[in-house]
């Protein structure tokens, strides 16, 4: 159970993070759409897991996105740190999350098996 100030931390850095990626980085090897899923605060507010969804050409792009993104840690740490009022700035650990990938294999897999059974009907509504 997130306490409040956890889930408060958690919003000032997936908004911080997600406006440094889109905005303030300007690494050529960060393509396509980046998209910040969630952002898993420690109880003890000490450290974060930032979990991106990266839509990119393809999976090498992607994985050159992610890379630059993690050289860009400290940046978005210091952007981080002149935001939050704590005492002490969390230490970020980006992960990819293939959560949004699965599903849309998922939802691809299911439809394809949907087109195969799909009873054709000819111009009368009568199956075919």
């Amino acid at each position: 159970m997130e306490t409040r100030r956890q889930k408060k931390v958690s919003r000032v850095i997936k908004e911080v993070a997600s406006d440094a990626i889109t905005n303030h980085l300007s690494d050529p090897r960060i393509e396509g759409f980046v998209s910040i899923t969630k952002v898993d605060v420690s109880p003890n507010l000490k450290t974060v897991d930032v979990y991106l969804s990266i839509f990119g050409a393809d999976e090498k792009s992607q994985k050159k996105t992610f890379v630059a993104i993690k050289h860009a840690t400290p940046k978005i740490h210091f952007m981080l740190a002149k935001r939050l009022t704590s005492k002490f700035c969390p230490s970020l650990h980006f992960k990819m999350d293939e959560s949004l990938k699965k599903t849309m294999e998922t939802m691809k897999i299911i439809n394809d098996v949907a087109s195969e059974y799909e009873i054709e009907e000819d111009e009368d509504g009568n199956q075919v």
